[in-house]
């Protein structure tokens, strides 16, 4: 019988969970301090197996979440273990505190420590004094109450002791000495708001709503005199969520004239006003008139002639830019000039202004085809205006004229001394040549009747 109770203990030990498979709380720091040990710094909320929690042997874990922190160093002691509460409330007992190591053969895994703990004395019962006299009625008139009291010091209780069962004080009814008081009035709840008195606001107005109540709960008692309610029956208050009124614009004063835009001759000034005493605002109108006023000045006397370029004159003959050889109607460089004065100078006063490096002298470069006999071309001409315009039965015109085709000379030419290439330009009047059209070399012409024509205005709608 011996027998089968080992083995049956055999088994059962075989079928146990594994201790390195044993589920624990696994935590990553141990720490210790006056208030006792702790395993600190959770690694998971899930359960890990003990032995794959202390693969680090710096880890500690725990068998139960409340249970002893134990270490994983081999044969190590885990951190002590905080201290119990004391043995006793009142008076001297002891604090327990252990801590616990990995087993080696058969010792005690665990080690404890015990110490005195001093808590203040146990508390003693009091005894309550004789009730003093009971007080004055708490009002004059009508019904009130009045209380007595007693103390816990007869004798006074030691080391937070009570005085068992009772009150330190007690109250009873009374009568005051007018059997009827006065009753004061109190306000009844206020009514619903009044409509608005406007339907905007502005600055110059600020539209309200009312609201009143009633004294009436309760009234003030006729006999005796009860205090009317205090403050006052009616509430007024600015409207909610009205939109701003439009206010319309003012002009502002005039500034001051600006200078004289002359200083001889007639000249003008301006005056200008804004529209900002007020400005429009929300929708407002805007101010009526103009902005701004101009106003003559002057006359300062008599202005002197104006300087400036008079016209161009005419372009000189065309000269060859070599000595020999005819250059009408060929692919030959020549020049022109014309001049200009500079009219209204005055003495000492300063020249003209030279106007794009040109004074008072213009040259230029030409090709002579005065009256050379060139190709031509013809297109017609936009329409021209309806003639005429108020009269009767208008017609348009068009023309198709022969045009000349200039010879493909280069466009510029390089002097000779000098790095700069000049443009050159066609001069004279060519003699074109085109088929004839309709009969005509030149020049045809064609009119049409302007269609669907208003009359026009008389003078007075003008």
């Amino acid at each position: 019988m011996a027998r089968m109770g080992l083995l049956l203990l055999l088994l059962c030990a075989g079928l146990g969970t594994p201790a390195g498979a044993t589920p624990v709380w696994c935590f990553t720091r141990l720490e210790e301090d006056a208030g006792g040990g702790a395993c600190a710094e959770l690694l998971s909320e899930e359960h890990v197996p003990l032995a794959d929690c202390c693969l680090n042997p710096a880890y500690g874990y725990k068998l139960r979440p409340q249970g002893h922190c134990h270490t994983c160093r081999k044969g190590a002691w885990g951190p002590w273990g905080p201290w119990t509460d004391c043995s006793v409330t009142c008076g001297e007992g002891t604090q327990r505190r252990g801590r616990s190591r990995s087993p080696i053969g058969d010792e005690d895994p665990r080690d404890w420590e015990l110490r005195a703990c001093d808590l203040p004395c146990c508390p003693v019962p009091g005894g309550w004094t004789q009730w003093s006299p009971w007080g004055s009625c708490s009002v004059t008139c009508g019904a009130g109450t009045q209380g007595r009291s007693r103390a816990c010091a007869d004798p006074a209780p030691r080391c937070g002791g009570g005085c068992g069962p009772g009150e330190a004080e007690e109250r009873r009814g009374c009568q005051g000495g007018t059997p009827k008081c006065p009753v004061g009035g109190s306000w009844g709840p206020w009514g619903p708001w009044g409509s608005c008195s406007g339907s905007c606001r502005g600055s110059k107005q600020s539209p309200g709503r009312s609201r009143s109540r009633l004294c009436d709960s309760p009234p003030p008692s006729l006999e005796p005199p009860g205090a009317a309610c205090a403050g006052a029956g009616t509430e007024t208050r600015p409207c909610p969520g009205l939109r701003p009124c439009p206010e319309d614009g003012a002009w502002g004063a005039w500034s001051e004239a600006t200078p004289c835009t002359v200083t001889c001759g007639l000249g003008v000034v301006t005056l200008r006003r804004a529209c900002d005493a007020p400005p429009p605002r929300h929708g407002g109108r805007g101010c009526h008139g103009n902005s701004t006023r101009r106003a003559l000045c002057g006359p300062h006397g008599t202005c002197p002639e104006v300087q400036q370029w008079g016209p161009w004159g005419a372009w000189t003959p065309l000269r060859a830019a070599r000595p020999w050889g005819a250059m009408s109607c060929q692919e030959m460089v020549g020049r022109q000039r014309r001049t200009r004065q500079c009219v209204g100078l005055r003495p000492g006063a300063p020249p003209c202004p030279i106007e794009d490096g040109i004074s008072t002298i213009q040259l230029r470069a030409c090709y002579n085809i005065h009256h050379c006999l060139l190709p031509g071309m013809s297109d017609w001409s936009p329409w021209g205006l309806c003639t005429p315009p108020c009269g009767a039965s208008p017609t348009r015109k068009r023309f198709r004229e022969c045009q000349p085709i200039y010879p493909p000379y280069p466009p510029t030419v390089t002097p000779l001394g000098s790095p700069t290439p000049v443009n050159v330009t066609f001069w004279g009047s060519p003699r074109p040549r085109c088929p004839p059209l309709d009969g005509q070399h030149l020049r045809v012409e064609e009119g049409r009747p302007c269609l669907h024509v208003r009359p026009c205005p008389a003078p007075h709608e003008d």
